[in-house]
């Protein structure tokens, strides 16, 4: 993995000492530190510099997180991002993943969870560095999708789909593992890089996700499909009856 030192990481909050606290917790382990208290400064930072990984507060005072998060994902801006909320309701975190965020954590935290989900952020972001150096198959297709892993392209016939940096990984390992059932636990060590983490609720947010963008009537999923009490297994060539064409 990159260098903690080498790593610039955008902290977005708006509450001072939290800020403050965050800031000096990420230089003592090397990274250099921006900090925004609002949406707007937030944008200005993220158009003006590379980040690393974004840490982004739901609640600004002039926007709200999940308004800003879109806003990078809209530019085309893959940087990890890692929202923060007081509120740990699950329709709160599906808003923050469906808004593009790559990892929720609400708040009291702890400060050493923290800071092990942003190396595992960045452990992640170099993952999909290296599958790209060592030249995939460009192009991947099930369905009606077309997916090219190296210019991180996809679309459903005519249709561009915009997949978040984590989406394009957890699609890459069932590309790369057809047929075969895999465990909640297995997806997370391996896309998520979080060994033996105890809460999987959102390799089913993710996956439900992908049903959303692929499957013709993601309540009856043809090609990503749950093996009750195991996991989840790609069928990617399972062809969709022209009845089945239905909105969600």
């Amino acid at each position: 993995m990159a260098d903690a030192a080498a790593c610039r990481v955008l902290v977005v909050e708006d509450e001072e000492n939290l800020a403050r606290g965050l800031k000096l917790n990420f230089e003592l382990e090397g990274y250099e530190v921006d900090v925004a208290a609002s949406g707007r400064s937030a944008r200005d930072f993220a158009a003006a510099h590379d980040y690393d990984a974004i840490i982004l507060d739901v609640m600004l005072p002039d926007d709200d997180g999940f308004a800003v998060c879109q806003g990078l994902r809209h530019r085309g801006d893959t940087t990890p991002v890692l929202m923060l909320t007081a509120c740990g309701t699950t329709d709160e975190r599906v808003r923050g993943l469906e808004a593009g965020a790559d990892d929720y954590m609400v708040k009291p935290f702890e400060l050493a969870e923290l800071l092990a989900r942003v190396r595992s952020m960045l452990r992640r972001r170099d993952w999909e560095q290296s599958l790209r150096d060592h030249e995939p198959p460009a192009v991947f297709a099930f369905g009606r999708a077309r997916i090219d892993f190296t210019l991180h392209e996809a679309s459903v016939g005519d249709i561009e789909v915009k997949l978040t940096a984590l989406e394009f990984a957890l699609l890459r390992y069932f590309a790369d593992n057809p047929r075969r059932v895999l465990s909640r636990n297995e997806l997370q060590s391996e896309v998520w890089k979080l060994d033996n983490y105890p809460n999987s609720r959102m390799v089913d947010n993710f996956v439900m996700r992908l049903r959303k963008h692929f499957e013709p009537n993601p309540s009856q999923p043809r090609y990503f499909l749950s093996v009750r009490g195991l996991g989840y297994k790609f069928e990617p060539d399972r062809v969709a009856e022209p009845s089945a064409e239905a909105s969600p």
